[in-house]
């Protein structure tokens, strides 16, 4: 059995990415998914390109302010303690809008943790 507390305040913000990144897995000893805290003010957005996986489903949970995420079908708005899902191969770029009144926090989670990102050019 294994058992984990990590204090996410301590694991430092990715440098050269808008807003604040934490990537959480590896603090947590994760290898089958991989699990991230995004900070994005106004303008911000949290991954780095408009993207899609092959094998990975993602998961961005929002735990304050609204997500906008950009897909081929049309722009989502996603609330507070709302879910976004994307499955392999489905195209989605997620960001808090330039007009948006707050810092929108989310919780993303993607299983399972395999580096197979392509850019998406809409």
């Amino acid at each position: 059995m294994g058992y984990r507390v990590v204090d996410t305040t301590e694991i430092e913000p990715t440098p050269d990415r808008p807003g604040r990144h934490r990537a959480l897995s590896e603090s947590a000893g994760l290898s089958e998914m991989a699990i991230n805290r995004f900070e994005a003010d106004p303008g911000d957005q949290l991954p780095l390109a408009y993207h899609y996986h092959d094998d990975q489903q993602e998961a961005f949970y929002v735990l304050t302010g609204t997500l906008s995420v950009e897909t081929p079908e049309g722009t989502y708005e996603v609330g507070e303690d709302e879910l976004f899902v994307a499955d392999p191969e489905s195209p989605q770029l997620a960001y808090n809008p330039e007009e948006a009144a707050e810092t929108v926090v989310v919780l993303a989670i993607g299983a399972p943790s395999v580096d197979d990102v392509h850019p998406y050019e809409p």
